[in-house]
């Protein structure tokens, strides 16, 4: 088994080993994970953090010794909470990176970091001021970043900010955690899942106070949630059906 880094500050994951393949995910600097395999191109690869899998362009990550990957692994996460920050390299050349970058392999790539980070598990009444970090990012189907995001991105990296792991798309995220009844049992980071008329998971945002949820729709934007779903408070119509509501944490 052959293992990589992402040492750029976003890079494309894509469904086939092709530049004309749909965009299904991002890595974000510092992001590493397993070579599932390898052509002259392109390799397939499988994420450490949430064991999703796609292809990346071989010129856009560096591979590393399968020590140094469980070294990582077995670290504690620190995490970019800058919405753009630079880390500086041997020759003093500065890259920029974005808000959620890993920073843990820092010294891995000789690379150098002194802005603002973030570590550990914090408080659940922190995810939605880190949900607003993302506010009015517009909408970029396979996007995790402050410059282009999709729905299941937005609240994995939000709660990822926060100490915890969320799976990367919106049906999968829907299996993790307890269901509850109603709105009503519902408290601010909870996350609300909505699904289409053929009944599959299609959407999902994170509940906030007051019946208001934020979600990724267009853009990183905030609506109202009822017992229907999102009531679009622009356009006066309903959007999304509602499913279930999922406690995490």
């Amino acid at each position: 088994m052959q293992y990589g880094i992402c040492n750029l500050s976003i890079v494309p994951l894509r469904l086939e080993p092709s530049d004309k393949s749909e965009l299904i995910s991002q890595l974000l600097y510092g992001d590493y994970f397993k070579i599932l395999e390898q052509r002259k191109f392109w390799s397939k690869i499988r994420l450490a953090f949430d064991s999703y899998e796609g292809w990346i362009e071989n010129k856009q990550y560096l591979e590393i010794e399968e020590e140094n990957y469980k070294i990582l692994h077995h670290s504690k996460p620190k995490l970019s909470i800058d919405l753009v920050e630079f880390i500086q390299d041997k020759n003093d050349q500065l890259h920029p990176i974005l808000l959620g970058s890993s920073l843990n392999g820092l010294s891995l790539l000789n690379h150098s970091h002194d802005g603002h980070l973030v570590e550990g598990k914090k408080e659940k009444s922190n995810l939605i001021q880190t949900a607003f970090l993302y506010l009015n990012a517009p909408y970029l189907n396979g996007g995790k970043s402050p410059f282009g995001i999709d729905c299941s991105g937005f609240t994995q990296m939000v709660y990822k900010l926060n100490g915890y792991s969320l799976l990367r798309e919106a049906p999968q995220q829907a299996t993790q955690g307890e269901a509850l009844s109603f709105i009503e049992e519902s408290e601010p980071g909870d996350l609300a899942f909505f699904d289409n008329n053929e009944g599959d998971i299609v959407h999902v945002g994170i509940i906030m106070t007051d019946n208001y949820i934020i979600h990724a729709d267009g853009q990183v934007r905030i609506d109202r949630l009822d017992h229907s779903g999102i009531y679009h408070v622009d356009k006066k119509i309903h959007t999304h059906k509602l499913r279930v509501i999922k406690k995490i944490i």
